[in-house]
């Protein structure tokens, strides 16, 4: 009989070897991010976020990629509440400005994350002339009307269905706009479609039919950090934007009716370039809005912008067959909204990419038309692709 001495020694070398062959097997697998820890195919869930003034209640919807990514959807104003995406490590951040509650949506919001309409962006003087005759919206931005007027589609409930696929999942949202809201004419039946795909794209697909003739411009209107939302500014974000003509606008930030170059301007992105580098340029078109607000003439339909956050490594690319894109800084973030990570939003604590129909099409003969007329159908799509570099 071997001594217990003996006994001791060979269960002691025993350990040691299993123990090796563990550590072995552990560092030859790879590593694996929160994301990916994850696992599972795409999902999507329903949670009750709020009830307005008037009872209606208000949903929110997550949803899920199989690589983890998540995207939170209200039902009040379409609103891309929350986008989780992973950094260069596998980090997960929410990369889009918002609120945790709908209390703050509904009275302190700069349109975070919503479906704007019938009109993104600005019309003059809240009017515009149609088959000869004129028509009156709200002037809710000076002396101008801006993205839908006093009630637009950010601040209607929106109908959702969900829906999953192989590798995707997402959520149809239907709005009917009746005639005469908020001075547009038309009964506009208004569809847009949320897919979250399994490479990091969001897909947004719009499409809206009337019953008369009528004025449409739907646009997202997501803020973005791509550091993550509440962490800082985003005047270090590489910027590149595939345009070379911009619309230049005069003191109230209506488009002036001329396409002018970009070359040689504080304005020109078709290189990338950090937003914060000329940002305080004295040109004009720069101070008028206190930084960037203005719509890009794109070149070509596709990649429109790129984005690219060093430090994160995160990278946005808007990519659409629209033929503007605007480009907000955040000038009007003052610090006084609270986001959903609990941090203040100071100026330029985000940016925006619009695409879109220019401002004010309709009152400029040479702007790309907005019209919409019974019978025919108004469809766009613009897709957020989120990689690292």
């Amino acid at each position: 009989m071997p001594s217990s001495t003996l006994v001791r020694n060979r269960l002691a070398t025993a350990v040691r070897v299993v123990l090796a062959v563990v550590v072995a097997l552990a560092l030859s697998l790879p590593a694996v991010s929160p994301a990916q820890a994850q696992g599972g195919g795409p999902s999507i869930t329903k949670k009750h976020f709020g009830t307005l003034s008037n009872g209606k209640k208000i949903d929110i919807y997550t949803l899920r990629n199989s690589g983890g990514m998540r995207v939170k959807i209200l039902t009040y104003g379409g609103i891309l509440q929350s986008i989780e995406v992973p950094d260069s490590g596998g980090e997960l951040a929410n990369v889009a400005l918002g609120f945790d509650n709908l209390s703050n949506y509904v009275t302190k919001s700069p349109y975070f994350g919503c479906i704007t309409g019938r009109y993104a962006n600005r019309i003059a003087k809240g009017r515009f002339a149609l088959d000869g005759r004129t028509y009156r919206l709200a002037t809710n931005d000076g002396p101008n009307h801006l993205h839908g007027g006093v009630k637009g589609f950010d601040k209607r409930v929106w109908t959702a269905q969900p829906f999953k696929r192989r590798d995707s999942v997402g959520l149809a949202l239907t709005y009917t706009s009746p005639n005469g809201e908020e001075g547009y004419p038309g009964t506009l039946r208004t569809k847009v479609v949320y897919t979250l795909t399994g490479d990091n794209r969001i897909r947004m697909d719009y499409r809206a039919t009337t019953s008369r003739p009528t004025i449409v411009n739907l646009t997202n209107h997501a803020y973005f950090n791509l550091r993550g939302e509440g962490d800082g500014r985003i005047l270090g974000h590489e910027l590149q934007i595939n345009a070379s003509r911009y619309t230049p606008v005069d003191k109230t930030l209506i488009p002036t009716g001329k396409i002018a170059r970009l070359g040689g301007t504080p304005l020109d992105f078709r290189e990338p370039t950090a937003i914060g580098d000329r940002i305080g340029s004295k040109n004009q078109q720069i101070t008028r809005g206190g930084g960037y607000d203005h719509n890009y003439v794109l070149d070509a339909r596709g990649v429109a912008a790129r984005v690219v956050e060093p430090d994160s490594g995160r990278v946005l690319e808007v990519i659409t067959d629209q033929p503007g894109l605007q480009f907000y800084s955040g000038n009007f973030l003052d610090g006084t909204l609270r986001g959903t990570g609990g941090h203040l939003y100071p100026k330029r604590s985000g940016f925006a990419l619009e695409s879109q129909h220019f401002p004010d099409s309709p009152n400029h003969r040479n702007f790309p038309s907005t019209v919409l007329r019974p019978g025919d159908v108004y469809r766009t799509t613009t897709i957020y692709a989120f990689s690292t570099v």
